[in-house]
């Protein structure tokens, strides 16, 4: 089985920064795409930011040039580095990645279960 582990969550005041981390264990035989989600209380879950095994990045428009991801492909870990957050950033952030299962070679997506991330004013 295939589970991700997000870290690195926790309360910041506007203007403070946040790094959190996505460790991959289990079976894996590959990752494609990682990326990250947020859920604030009462939205819809949103991507965040995304990249893929090249290395090509993609994030929300409100998000960009505060936030960066990277990942460790040898490690299989993605990192999402937050800068300059605002009280709107709150939210429960979710690890994504979609790639192959070892053993039976499944493609299937993989969701962590969450660091929470409050942002004071």
């Amino acid at each position: 089985q295939v589970q991700l582990v997000e870290s690195g969550g926790g309360l910041v005041q506007a203007g403070g920064s946040l790094r959190l981390s996505c460790a991959a264990s289990g079976s894996i035989f590959s990752i494609n795409s990682k990326g990250w989600y947020r859920q604030a209380a009462g939205k819809q879950r949103e991507l965040v930011a995304g990249i893929t095994s090249g290395g090509v990045t993609n994030y929300a428009e409100s998000v960009k040039g505060r936030f960066t991801i990277a990942r460790d492909n040898a490690k299989n870990t993605v990192t999402l580095q937050m800068n300059d957050l605002k009280p709107e950033d709150t939210a429960v952030y979710y690890c994504h990645a979609d790639g192959r299962e070892g053993g039976t070679l499944r493609y299937l997506e993989f969701w962590g279960q969450g660091t929470l991330v409050t942002v004071s004013s």
